[in-house]
Order: C-alpha cells, then sequence, then structure tokens
C-alpha cells in the first residue's frame, strides 16, 4: 500500500493544523509523526485514515497496482487509539468477535488465540466494563494489530499500559507488523522507537505570519 500526500493542509477556522506537508508512506516500512502535545499528531494520523477531510492539497492512496478510493480506504486500515471505545458490556471474546465479522483476522489466527497472545486469555469471557484501563487498551492492541489490513494506524498506543503492556506492544510490532504499512502518532519515544522515518509535525506548522 501506499499514501501520498501532496501539499495537503488541515485548518480549524483560521489556524492551521499543518499546512504544505508532501509526503510519500509506502508499504514495509514504518513512520513516526512526532510533536509537543496539542500539536496536531492525532489530526494528520485522522487525515490520513480518511476519518477528517484536509483544507487543501491531496492525499491518494494505491494499493495491489489500483487506486484506492478516500471513501473506501477504511477497509484497508486498523486503528489503536486510547479514546476509541470499546463496547463495554461485551466479553473481549465476544468484542473481537464482533469486530472480525465486519474485518476479518489474520485467517491462522482464532479469538482465543489473540487473547493469549495479548495476555487476556483469563480474562476473556468477563465484560470489557470490568477491565482496567491497561487491559481495555491491550483490547484496542489486539484489534488494530490482528485484522487483516495492510496499513496500522497507532495513536498513543502505550497509553494505560505498564511495563509489560510495554514490552507486549514491542513484541506484537515485531511479530506482525513487519510487512505492512506502520504510522504511529506519539511524542514519546518508546513508542516509536522502530520506526524508520520521523515526521516532526511542528515543520508544517506556518510561522512569522506566513500564510
Amino acid at each position: 500500500m501506499k499514501i501520498t500526500l501532496t501539499d495537503a493542509g488541515k485548518r480549524f477556522n483560521r489556524d492551521w493544523i499543518f499546512r504544505h506537508l508532501h509526503y510519500e508512506f509506502i508499504a514495509g516500512r514504518s513512520y513516526a509523526i512526532t510533536g509537543a502535545n496539542g500539536s496536531g499528531k492525532s489530526t494528520l494520523l485522522q487525515a490520513i485514515a480518511g476519518a477528517i477531510g484536509i483544507s487543501e492539497g491531496k492525499i491518494a492512496y494505491a494499493g495491489d497496482g489500483r487506486t484506492i478510493e478516500p471513501d473506501k480506504v477504511y477497509q484497508y486500515l486498523s486503528i489503536a487509539a486510547p479514546y476509541l471505545d470499546v463496547i463495554e458490556e461485551m466479553t473481549a471474546g465476544e468484542f473481537l468477535k464482533f469486530h472480525a465479522s465486519f474485518k476479518p483476522f489474520f485467517p491462522s489466527w482464532t479469538v482465543k488465540e489473540i487473547l493469549a497472545e495479548v495476555g487476556l486469555q483469563t480474562a476473556a469471557d468477563k465484560q470489557i466494563r470490568f477491565y482496567s484501563s491497561g487491559m481495555r487498551q491491550r483490547v484496542r492492541l489486539a484489534q488494530a494489530v490482528f485484522s487483516n489490513t495492510p496499513l496500522v494506524l497507532l495513536d498513543e498506543p502505550c497509553t494505560n499500559l505498564d511495563m509489560d503492556g510495554i514490552s507486549l506492544y514491542r513484541r506484537l510490532i515485531a511479530g506482525h507488523c513487519k510487512d505492512r504499512l506502520v504510522i504511529v502518532s506519539s511524542n514519546d519515544r518508546q513508542e516509536y522507537e522502530f520506526c524508520e522515518e520521523i515526521i516532526n509535525i511542528m515543520e508544517y506548522k506556518p510561522t512569522n505570519g506566513q500564510k
């Protein structure tokens, strides 16, 4: 998969979050979007995901030698972010089965195996509303990493994880994301230290009255 941003910019009211961004994201590589808190990292990630529109420029998607229409790109991506809801009334097993009904997992993995891989096997039949914040984040990582998609988007993926959870995150990336396009939004190096390219969003903000 390939994503190409051409002179891309996003504005809220009169404030530009980023502008004049030219970049190409290529399958098999990993990228980090960095910057201070509130700088617009998540906004850029959501624009790449097609969840929000950009104010100027263009984002183009391609895969398997053909163009992917922007309104279809959601079929090719999975995302983990602390602000994404999980269905609290479901157990983890039920939630992952529900997720797989519209975004299948890797065919060689069962829901039971996925839960074991993320350390939730003993809590598989417990409703998510009884999970700790760290356990919920493990569920989010599970549904993102094991979805059979070429693009994986990770927004502050280690939020609420303890040291064991951070080690798990690193193992998941190393073991299941090698040939995929991975984009991480974070200002925490331990979340993106594996990334091969760094995009500092602060470099794409107009300064000194620039338009």
